[in-house]
C-alpha cells in the first residue's frame, strides 16, 4: 500500500473533521463542553453512539476473534439489549429527574462524599485504562501501514494521534462528538460494507444469498455454546452481555453525557432503542465479515497470522486491492477516533465536575481555563497508557477490554444496585475500601475457579461476582441508624 496515499487520505478526514469541529464549536458556552447545550437531534446521538460503542476494538479484533470462538461473542450483544432496556427504563428517566451533568453526583445524594468520589474514580481508572487499549489497537495498525514507512517511532505517532483528538475537542467537547461520532460511524460502517463486498467478489460470489450460504455454513458461525463448564457458555455470555452493557454503557459517563445532551427523557429512551437494532445487526455484520477473512485467506493459502488481531490488517494492507486498503484504513481510523475522542471528553467532565467542583469552587471566567488544562492533562495521561498497552500485550483485544471492565466496573455495578434496590444508608467511609476488596476477591475467586469449582472456568460473569461482592460489601457495613 502506498504510504504517500494513506497519508493522504487520513490528511483529508482530519480536514473534515475539524470542519465540524469549528461549525460546532464558534458559539460556545462555559457548559457546552458537558451537556452541549442539550439541543443535539436523538438520531444523530443514536447513529454516532454506535460508532462509539464499537471502536477500532470491534473493527479489527470480532472479525479476528472469529477464528477463536466462532460467533459465541454474538452470545453478549443479544445479552445487551437486555442491558439496553434496563438504561432506557431504569437509569435514563432517574439522571434526566436529576437533571444530572456528571451521572456519579447520583452517588453523593444517595450515600455521601466517599461513595461519590470512588464511583467517579473507578469510572476514571476503567475509561482510562479501557479506552487507550482500544486507540493502542488501531495505532498499531496504522504504524505496520503508514508510520514504519516514514521511519516514524510508535511514540511519535500514538502522540500525532492523541494530539489531534484534543485539538478538535477542546473547544466544542461533546457537542462537537456528537457530530463528528455521527461521521466516523458512517465512515467505519461504509467501510465494513465494502469491505465485505470486495472480499465476496474475490471469493466469486454471486448475490446476497450466496454470501448467505457461505457464511451460514462455515463451522465458524455457530452461535450458542450449551457446555457450562466453557467460559463462552451461552447463559455466562448472555447475562454478562447484560451486565457489561449496564456498566460499559448506563453507569458510563462517556456514553451516558452522549444521551443526556437530548432535549427530553422521551428523545433519549427513543435514541437508546434504535441504537440498540443497529447495533445488533451491526455486531452481525462484523462476525461475517470475520468468516469471509478466514475463507479469503484459506482459499489464498495465506498463512494465519498467530494474533487474530492481525488477520483483517494483514489482509487488507498485503493482498486486497489499493481500493480495499485504503477503505480498511479509513474505516479504522474513524473507529479509533469515534471512541477516543468521546472518551477524553467524558474524562474531562468527570474530573471537573466531580473532583473539581467546578461549577461550585471556581467563577465562570476561571472554569474554561482549567477545564482546558484538565483535558490536556487527560490527552497526555492516554498518551502514556497507550506506551504501556503497547509494552505489555499479549492477547485479543476485544479480551482484553472486557477483563478490564470486569474488575474496575464492579464496584460501580454494586454502588448503583444497592442504591436503587434498597433504601439502605451505608458507613460512607468504608465504600473505597470495600471498592478495592471487591475486585481482589473477584480475581483471586476467578484465577482458581477450576480448581475450586470442579473445572467451572470464569468468563466476562467475573463482572457480575465483582458486583455482588460489592453489594454484599455495602449491606454489611450499612448504616442500621
Amino acid at each position: 500500500m502506498n504510504p504517500q496515499i494513506v497519508l493522504l487520505v487520513i490528511s483529508a478526514y482530519f480536514l473534515l473533521l475539524f470542519l465540524i469541529s469549528w461549525l460546532t464549536s464558534r458559539q460556545v458556552t462555559a457548559e457546552t463542553f458537558y451537556t452541549g447545550d442539550r439541543q443535539s437531534p436523538w438520531f444523530l446521538v443514536a447513529f454516532g453512539m454506535i460508532g462509539a460503542s464499537l471502536s477500532g476494538v470491534t473493527f479489527i479484533s470480532v472479525p479476528g476473534e472469529v477464528g477463536n470462538s466462532n460467533f459465541f461473542y454474538f452470545q453478549v450483544v443479544l445479552g445487551y439489549t437486555l442491558g439496553y432496556f434496563t438504561i432506557a427504563k431504569v437509569l435514563l428517566p432517574l439522571y434526566y429527574r436529576l437533571n444530572l451533568v456528571s451521572i456519579y453526583s447520583y452517588l453523593e445524594d444517595r450515600f455521601g462524599f466517599w461513595s461519590y468520589k470512588t464511583g467517579a474514580f473507578f469510572f476514571i481508572l476503567s475509561r482510562t485504562l479501557g479506552s487507550s487499549l482500544r486507540v493502542f489497537l488501531v495505532a498499531s495498525v496504522l504504524q505496520l501501514i503508514l508510520f514504519d514507512s516514514l521511519g516514524i517511532p510508535f511514540w511519535v505517532s500514538v502522540l500525532i494521534t492523541v494530539g489531534l483528538i484534543w485539538l478538535y475537542t477542546h473547544r466544542g467537547g461533546i457537542k462537537t462528538v456528537v457530530w463528528t461520532d455521527t461521521l466516523q460511524t458512517f465512515f467505519m460502517l461504509a467501510a465494513v460494507i465494502v469491505c465485505i463486498k470486495l472480499v465476496g467478489d474475490e471469493l466469486s460470489f454471486d448475490g446476497i444469498k450466496e454470501y448467505f450460504s457461505a457464511v451460514s455454513g462455515d463451522p465458524r458461525s455457530e452461535i450458542f455454546n450449551w457446555d457450562w463448564k466453557a467460559g463462552t457458555n451461552f447463559f455466562k455470555q448472555f447475562i454478562s452481555g447484560a451486565f457489561i452493557t449496564i456498566v460499559m454503557t448506563g453507569l458510563d459517563q462517556d456514553m451516558m453525557q452522549k444521551n443526556l445532551t437530548c432535549k427530553n427523557i422521551g428523545e433519549a429512551q427513543k435514541n437508546m432503542f434504535w441504537f440498540t437494532t443497529i447495533l445488533v445487526f451491526v455486531n452481525l455484520l462484523f462476525l461475517a465479515l470475520g468468516v469471509m477473512l478466514y475463507l479469503y485467506a484459506e482459499t489464498k493459502g495465506i498463512p494465519i497470522p498467530t494474533k487474530t488481531d492481525e488477520l483483517f490488517p494483514l489482509l487488507a494492507t498485503q493482498h486486497f486491492s489499493a481500493f480495499a486498503g485504503i477503505v480498511f484504513v479509513l474505516g479504522i481510523t474513524a473507529a479509533a477516533y469515534s471512541s477516543a475522542d468521546s472518551t477524553l471528553t467524558a474524562l474531562t467532565t468527570s474530573f471537573c465536575i466531580d473532583f473539581l467542583e467546578i461549577e461550585r469552587k471556581y467563577p465562570k471566567e476561571q472554569r474554561v481555563s482549567i477545564r482546558k488544562k484538565v483535558h490536556l492533562a487527560f490527552t497526555a495521561v492516554m498518551f502514556f497508557a497507550i506506551l504501556i498497552f503497547y509494552w505489555i500485550n499479549d492477547q485479543s483485544v476485544i479480551n482484553s477490554v472486557f477483563i478490564i471492565a470486569g474488575y474496575t466496573y464492579g464496584p460501580l455495578l454494586g454502588l448503583y444496585a444497592f442504591g436503587l434496590f434498597t433504601k439502605l444508608n451505608v458507613k460512607d467511609k468504608a465504600v473505597p475500601y470495600l471498592a478495592v476488596a471487591a475486585p481482589l476477591i473477584t480475581f483471586t475467586i476467578s484465577s482458581n475457579s477450576e480448581a475450586w469449582f470442579w473445572g467451572y472456568k470464569f468468563g466476562f460473569e467475573a463482572l457480575i461476582l465483582n458486583g455482588l461482592l460489592m453489594f454484599i460489601g455495602l449491606y454489611l457495613f450499612r448504616n442500621k441508624n
